[in-house]
């Protein structure tokens, strides 16, 4: 029931506050570099996982959890402010405050393992619901891997909507995964806060039952 309350809260939030969700392609993000996990431009958040390597100091070389309040600790650095800096940022400010006091030239080198603070929401009729962290660049496919993939007794791989919020405006189109898998039809790429919703096959078709109530969701099919 709360799955099913989900869903008509998300299909009434896209008819009343997208007038553009006609579009026949899903805009992305009003920042698409900041939300790519492991590109240069990403801003690192709460609870994401680094790889921090100091060149030739091993004792410096280790990974590290971006706490709550978006801060890291290092050795002979101490605490550090990592939330809202990209990769590069915290190179730089790691190696400025290794250069104070203790090395002449430092050479340091921050990737995100793990972008918890980018994640995706997957719905509907898959195996395993929930949200789920990208930790790099996610097209549509792999990420309704990451909820097991569509409930083989209940999906209509046909109807896959992803739901996205841009300049404060809903936007959703739907996919036919059943073409994405066969290489007919592009495979979009997935973004951190996204909505992804797997529709019910038969009767029991979320989209079927409310036509009637939100009729423009019949309209977002994406035409291959």
């Amino acid at each position: 029931m709360r799955q099913r309350l989900s869903l008509i809260a998300i299909a009434a939030a896209l008819v009343v506050t997208s007038p553009s969700a006609l579009a026949k392609s899903l805009p992305p993000p009003d920042d698409v570099a900041g939300v790519r996990a492991g590109m240069g431009d990403y801003r690192i958040g709460p609870d994401d996982t680094l790889e921090i390597n100091v060149s030739q100091v091993a004792e410096l070389t280790r990974t590290v959890h971006v706490d709550s309040g978006g801060r890291i600790l290092l050795p002979l650095v101490g605490s550090m402010q990592a939330s809202g800096r990209t990769p590069d940022d915290l190179s730089a400010d790691i190696a400025t405050a290794l250069k104070k006091a203790y090395m002449k030239d430092p050479q340091v080198t921050v990737a995100v393992k793990e972008a918890q603070s980018q994640k995706v929401t997957i719905d509907g009729a898959v195996l395993q619901p929930g949200v789920y962290p990208l930790t790099g660049r996610t097209t549509l496919l792999q990420a309704v891997s990451l909820a097991r993939g569509p409930d083989p007794k209940l999906a209509n791989i046909r109807r896959v909507a992803i739901f996205r919020t841009v300049g404060g405006a809903r936007h959703g189109v739907f996919y036919d995964l059943a073409q994405v898998r066969t290489g007919k039809a592009e495979d979009p790429e997935v973004y951190g806060n996204d909505i992804i919703v797997v529709d019910t096959s038969g009767s029991k078709s979320f989209f079927q039952n409310f036509s009637g109530g939100f009729g423009v969701l019949g309209m977002l099919i994406r035409p291959w």
